[in-house]
């Protein structure tokens, strides 16, 4: 049985990392405060690169594997972007005083008939910007990376040897074809063989 202790070690410390930085910055969020729009954004701004950083600690050392990061497109639109539409919206209608579109958001909220739901899920406003970030890390994949075959040095001279050599019968022919004071070139033994072999009726 294979033993990944190393690894696991590796690994286990890596979180634990990026869980400590995390904790740091979301103790600096609280430092800054929601009390303006301007301090609320910048909060969830950090929260929310928080829950990128532990999502992104998953990938360290993906390159060591002979992997890559990937955004794929289909990921991005089918996963991040709908969670970017209804945290936005949230996070938009529950900023404090009078933010940005806040008034438009609480009004179409309000002809939709979500504005209770929308006050309601607003009050763990840090909970929604730490799961936009997480969900924009776990957007991104580890992949193959793709291989790089080289061909070999001699190909190119042996690929010019094997074409002159095919090609001198033909060269021959059309030289004595050319000057028709020269006599025709002797028969190579393929040319021979095939000659004798030829049925005659």
């Amino acid at each position: 049985m294979r033993r990944y202790g190393m690894y696991d070690a590796s690994r286990g410390l890596t979180l634990a990392l990026a869980a400590a930085l995390a904790g740091l910055g979301l103790w600096g969020a609280s430092q800054v405060g929601t009390q303006t729009p301007g301090r609320f954004w910048l909060a969830m701004a950090v929260v929310g690169g928080s829950g990128l950083l532990i999502a992104l600690a998953n990938h360290v050392g993906t390159w060591t594997k002979g992997l890559r990061l990937r955004l794929s497109p289909s990921t991005f639109v089918l996963a991040f972007v709908p969670v970017l539409i209804v945290v936005g919206w949230l996070l938009i209608a529950n900023q404090p005083g009078n933010g940005w579109e806040e008034g438009r958001i609480d009004s179409w909220s309000n002809s939709i008939g979500i504005l209770g739901p929308v006050h309601s899920i607003g009050l763990w406003r840090g909970v929604l910007a730490f799961g936009f970030g997480l969900m924009l890390g776990m957007a991104l994949d580890g992949v193959p990376a793709p291989a790089e075959e080289a061909a070999p040095a001699y190909a190119g001279q042996a690929g010019a040897a094997r074409t002159t050599t095919a090609d001198e019968p033909v060269t021959a022919e059309r030289r004595y074809a050319a000057e028709p004071g020269l006599a025709a070139p002797p028969a190579t033994p393929a040319e021979e063989t095939t000659r004798t072999r030829t049925p005659t009726r």
